[in-house]
């Protein structure tokens, strides 16, 4: 008879008398994806400036940043930054990332008519994604073919290259069209990086 008295009370208390009980769900919060940026760099000589302005801004703001180069060894900046690229240019999977920046500096001629960069490049506009170069490295988007009728600033030596594939150069630091931005040097490299940051934040 206890044995049945306490089953009876046990029950009560956990079923709650026999009140129906309202499970109450709390809507689940967004997940929140952090942006991602791919930095490309030449092998030697990128700018150091134009490289390590935006790359710490992009990471104390919480974005993801990868860094892309011809191989995986570590690039020796102009000015002796040193910097090991985390995967080569064809293992880059485009769709991966929400804004491409190509560094300057002497040394970025060499990409400027890398196929496979071409190939991100284009697949990165034709996704509507933000597109960023700075000083020489315009001349990539332009080999590429996307900068037709497009206002881009650039290091001025080579504003004939953009001009010959269509860009339209123009003198400014910083030049905003549609998705593509563009800086002209290493002095306004902490303007281009912001410019891309609040790009990123609309």
């Amino acid at each position: 008879m206890k044995r049945i008295l306490v089953l009876a009370i046990l029950l009560t208390i956990c079923c709650g008398g026999g009140e129906e009980q309202t499970q109450v769900v709390s809507p689940e919060k967004p997940v929140q994806i952090a942006k991602s940026v791919l930095m490309v760099i030449a092998p030697e000589d990128f700018r150091d400036e134009e490289f390590k302005e935006p790359y710490d801004l992009f990471t104390k703001s919480g974005l993801k940043v990868t860094v892309a180069s011809t191989d995986t060894l570590p690039a020796k900046g102009m000015l002796g930054m040193v910097v090991k690229p985390d995967l080569t240019l064809e293992q880059v999977i485009p769709d991966l990332y929400d804004v491409l920046l190509v560094v300057g500096g002497t040394g970025c001629e060499v990409l400027w008519d890398n196929v496979v960069l071409h190939s991100i490049i284009q697949a990165f506009n034709r996704a509507g994604k933000t597109i960023a170069a700075i000083c020489i490295a315009p001349v990539v988007l332009a080999r590429a073919g996307i900068l037709k009728d497009i206002e881009v600033t650039a290091y001025p030596a080579v504003k004939d290259e953009i001009a010959n594939c269509g860009g339209c150069y123009v003198k400014a630091d910083v030049k905003v069209c549609e998705k593509i931005i563009t800086g002209s040097g290493p002095k306004t490299a902490k303007d281009f990086a912001t410019t891309i940051l609040n790009e990123l934040s609309e």
